[in-house]
Formats: structure tokens, C-alpha cells, sequence
């Protein structure tokens, strides 16, 4: 069937089929220079630059088979149709036993392809670094940001992505005034960035004698990892200097002058790594944290560019955005940005954190969508 003569009938369903032809041919063929670039024998000389291929020759290939099982379903549609009005009864009651099923089906593959088929922001296929500080309330806030920190190292879990402690300060009550996180895997920016902003936690702390709820925050920051080819860091712009570890964490923490801390002078941004087990492997976590830091706040120029109504989907980034609330008492998570309310509120904490992720993907979709012109009736 040629790709530009789909149609569905309004009369049998709400589906009305958009012209998809274009850009699908344009994915088609650039995943034909992708395979080309593939198929090269010193392709793999460049690592970086092979995964990134690979990673987006991966995105095309789901795509193009997308697009075949939204072509395939469509097809199907229309034919059972027409047999729905064959005079063979047991022919037509076959067929239009079939309908129901294909009508359903054919809303979420549009949906779907829609969302594919527009501009990505080519951060999203990227890893994640999730900073996670404990905010107002003290010791009760530096427990939550070790909640948070589990909730996103089980949902990674779910996700069957590699999470890894880049760096961590431990509080005296068991929790963390600071975490830092690195999430890698499949489509992990693409899924985290809404993280980013204020979380909040009503509860009766353990320490409260008279029942009182308190409230407390923790601010979370979903960086994309950033390339060498991103940000360049000069020698002469960063001061490193090696220091005592401190705080909870070990013997071997306490004793050694493994600590490091880089500062970047241009933008006086610092970040101190002493997790790592000798001066040379927290040099090299405090220099990518501080990559993706200077990063992140180059994407934040870019982010200028979206729409107001993108900018309260996704987040401005800034720690200071109230998000999502977690209520104790009525077992309650609310996220803001949506009107979102959900009453699972321990399986969020055990990662249950797609149900959020999933309603913010739509509406972020429906709203870039409308932008773009692509969105139906």
C-alpha cells in the first residue's frame, strides 16, 4: 500500500491518519547512511562517536518498525471494512468482529509515531547525572534525599539501566545532605529530566512527640552526561586540589588524602569527589560532574527557545521549581506540573516512578505537537 494513501474512516472510527509519507522516506534514508557509516571497516575507531551512531541508528530502526506494525493495523482496518459489508454473513460477521480491536489499537500507534517523527532533542538518548540535595527541614530532609536516591536507583533497576555513585555526602542520621548519580542505559535522559525541581515530603517524622506533620524538601538536578566534544575544559581555567575526605563513609575515607576538588574559575562552580578509592578516580568523577554541570547550563540558554508551556513540563532546571509533593498521611503524590495525583505512594518510593514519567511524556507530546502542526482533530 503506497504510504501517502491511508485513511481512516471518521464514520468507524475518532482515527483520522495524517500524512506521514515524507518524513518517514527522510528517517529511511537516513537510516540507509547510518548503515552505510555502519558498514565501514574502521567505523569502531571512534568509540564515541560509534555509539552515538549505533544509539541513533537503534531510535530509526524502532521507527521504521513502528511504522510497519501502524501501516499493517491500518491496512487491516480498511480491509475488514469492506468485507463488514460482504453478503457472505459469516464473512461480513467475521470482519466486523475484527474492527473493534483495530479502531482501539490505532489511536496509541499514532500517537506513538506522531512523537517519533518530531524533532528529538538529541540530549534525551543521552545518560543521566541525578544530583540529589537535602533542602529545608535537616536531619528530615537528608532521610527523604535517601529515599529519593533509592526510589531512582529501583526504577533504574526497572529500566535495566547501570546506576553508579559518582559522589555522596553522608548525613549523621543515616540519610544524605548530597548524592550524586549516574544513570546509563536506553533513553535514560529521555525519561529522568522531568526529576528536575523541588520534592517535597509531609510527614510525622520519627523524632516529632506530638504527631505533627512537618514538611520538608529535597531538590533534584537531571543533567545529561556530558562528551569531551561538548565542553571543553581548559588546564589553565580550573584550580584542583587534593584534600582530606570527611564524614561518614569508612576507614578508609577518614584516612586517606584521596579527596579531590575541582574548580572551575570562569564560572566559580566546584565539585569535590572522594567515593572513588584513590586521587586519580575522583579526579576523573569530579571533572565529568563538572562537564555536565557546564553543560547543563549551556542547555538552559537552549531551553529559552521552548514554549512557556514545554518550559513547566519539563522544567527550567532550576532547583527551586516546586515539582511534586509526597503526602505520608494520606499515602498521596502529587505532581504539579500535570494536576497529577496518585495514591501509590509506596510504590513510587520503591520505583514505581513511570506512572509519573508516562503523563508527563503525553502532555509534553500533546503540547509540542500542537506547536508543530502535526496534531489531528
Amino acid at each position: 500500500m503506497p504510504l501517502d494513501s491511508l485513511r481512516c474512516d471518521r464514520e468507524v472510527g475518532p482515527v483520522e491518519i495524517m500524512e506521514f509519507a515524507g518524513l518517514i522516506e527522510q528517517r529511511r534514508e537516513r537510516l540507509a547512511e547510518l548503515e552505510q557509516r555502519i558498514s565501514q571497516p574502521d567505523f569502531y575507531n571512534d568509540q564515541s562517536s560509534a555509539a552515538e551512531v549505533m544509539r541513533e541508528h537503534r531510535g530509526l530502526q524502532k521507527l521504521m518498525d513502528l511504522w510497519q506494525t501502524y501501516e499493517s493495523t491500518c491496512k487491516n482496518l480498511e480491509e475488514n471494512r469492506e468485507l463488514s459489508k460482504d453478503e457472505d454473513q459469516d464473512i461480513a460477521a467475521m470482519a466486523s468482529e475484527e474492527i473493534p480491536s483495530l479502531e482501539e489499537a490505532l489511536p496509541p500507534l499514532r500517537e506513538r509515531l506522531q512523537y517519533s517523527l518530531l524533532p528529538q532533542d538529541p540530549t534525551e538518548e543521552r545518560n543521566a547525572l541525578v544530583e540529589i540535595r537535602a533542602g529545608a527541614g535537616g536531619d528530615e530532609a537528608s532521610l527523604f534525599a535517601g529515599e529519593v536516591m533509592r526510589m531512582y536507583e529501583r526504577y533504574a533497576d526497572s529500566c535495566n539501566w547501570k546506576c553508579e555513585h559518582l559522589e555522596s555526602s553522608p548525613s549523621e542520621v543515616g540519610g544524605f545532605k548530597e548524592v550524586v548519580l549516574k544513570l546509563s542505559g536506553e533513553e535514560v535522559f529521555r525519561r529522568m529530566k522531568y526529576e528536575s525541581g523541588v520534592h517535597r515530603v509531609q510527614r510525622v517524622p520519627a523524632t516529632e512527640t506530638q504527631g505533627r506533620i512537618h514538611t520538608s524538601t529535597v531538590t533534584v538536578a537531571v543533567m545529561p552526561e556530558a562528551q569531551e566534544v561538548d565542553i571543553e575544559l581548559k588546564p589553565d581555567e580550573l584550580h584542583i586540589q587534593a584534600t582530606r575526605s570527611g564524614g561518614p563513609g569508612g576507614q578508609h575515607v577518614n584516612t586517606t588524602d584521596s579527596a579531590v576538588q575541582v574548580t572551575h574559575l570562569p564560572s566559580g562552580i566546584q565539585v569535590k569527589c572522594q567515593d572513588g578509592r584513590s586521587q586519580g578516580q575522583n579526579k576523573e568523577k569530579a571533572l565529568e560532574i563538572l562537564r555536565s554541570k557546564l553543560f547543563e547550563a549551556k542547555q538552559h540558554e537552549e531551553q529559552e527557545k521552548y514554549s512557556a508551556q514545554r518550559r513547566a513540563l519539563i522544567g527550567s532546571g532550576d532547583r527551586s521549581e516546586k515539582i511534586r509533593t509526597y503526602n505520608f498521611p494520606q499515602s498521596r503524590v502529587t505532581d504539579h506540573r500535570i494536576n497529577h495525583t496518585s495514591h501509590n505512594l509506596e510504590g513510587i518510593l520503591t520505583g514505581e516512578v513511570q506512572e509519573f514519567t508516562e503523563e508527563l511524556q503525553k502532555a509534553e507530546m500533546a503540547q509540542r505537537l500542537a506547536e508543530s502542526g502535526l496534531k489531528s482533530d
